[in-house]
């Protein structure tokens, strides 16, 4: 199955990806909620995680105790309780039909991939922390769908490894720091321009810094996606929501990207309509 690529690259408008990932603690009804509040503030699609724990948990962790807002538990049991299942995953593709944006998720496994594809979700997004996976790589590919990679935590040699695998017809690669909040001294920009150069693929941003002013930047530098996570409360409990987007942050954002990318114009050097005045006062 080949899917038709997301409406991603020069000349078309910054494809913006609310990520509500797992800030929704395995309440439908706060996923569906976000998912509005992402549609309300104009992006252009969400993202949620999907992991099958079992397979997902490393082997350390699974043991671990984690105070959890449903008393203490070990990570695997947490892993567990915060995992949407078919129930969810069916209302989600629902309501994204509904609200008129795109949906996928971020599959950490292969259980997880054979899974969204039931759902028939738009792309399929790999996180960074999956990047040298490449049998999940493989499986992802498989599917035919548009793939969205984020690239944190990586060198050079780690992403070329992975574009080998992925290839680069249906690709959009993310350059992100996996640093949760991320201080602005981590963000290194200028991978944007760089990646996009390397690969020859249209290239985005996925920011866990607080504010908005990167993520702009980032439009300046020529993203051609952004991709933040989103909250209804930063004050709610995971591991996420500090470095999320509120929802009036959100529509911020997705408000100055607009901005900033009708600022950028077409690089051709012209006279404006508005300088026709100035110039006949002006000049001799």
């Amino acid at each position: 199955m080949i899917c038709d690529p997301l409406p991603i690259g020069p000349g078309l408008p910054v494809y913006v990806i609310a990520e509500i990932g797992v800030n929704h603690n395995g309440d439908l009804g706060v996923a569906l909620e976000l998912m509005r509040v992402a549609a309300t503030a104009g992006c252009d699609a969400v993202k949620f995680q999907k992991r099958t724990p079992e397979s997902a948990t490393p082997t350390a962790m699974r043991g671990v105790l984690r105070e959890t807002p449903w008393g203490t538990m070990t990570y695997l049991d947490y892993r567990r309780r915060v995992e949407f299942g078919r129930g969810e995953y069916a209302e989600i593709a629902r309501a994204a039909a509904g609200l008129g944006i795109d949906w996928f998720g971020s599959p950490w496994d292969l259980e997880s991939v054979a899974f969204l594809e039931e759902f028939n979700p738009r792309a399929h997004k790999v996180a960074s922390a999956c990047l040298t996976d490449m049998e999940l790589l493989r499986a992802i590919g498989a599917t035919g769908r548009p793939v969205i990679a984020s690239t944190g935590m990586a060198t050079w040699d780690i992403v070329d490894a992975a574009v080998a695998v992925l290839g680069t017809d249906n690709l959009v690669l993310m350059h992100t720091t996996s640093t949760y909040p991320m201080p602005p001294d981590e963000a290194d920009l200028l991978n944007i321009p760089a990646l996009a150069e390397r690969y020859g693929v249209p290239v985005g941003y996925s920011g866990h810094e607080r504010g908005l002013q990167i993520s702009v930047a980032a439009v300046a530098l020529g993203a051609a996606a952004i991709e933040r996570h989103v909250t209804l409360d930063r004050t709610m409990w995971g591991s996420d929501q500090a470095a999320s987007l509120e929802p009036p942050g959100l529509e911020r954002l997705v408000r100055d990207i607009r901005i900033v990318t009708l600022a950028l114009g077409d690089a051709t050097k012209k006279i404006h309509p508005g300088e026709v005045a100035p110039m006949k006062r002006l000049r001799k």
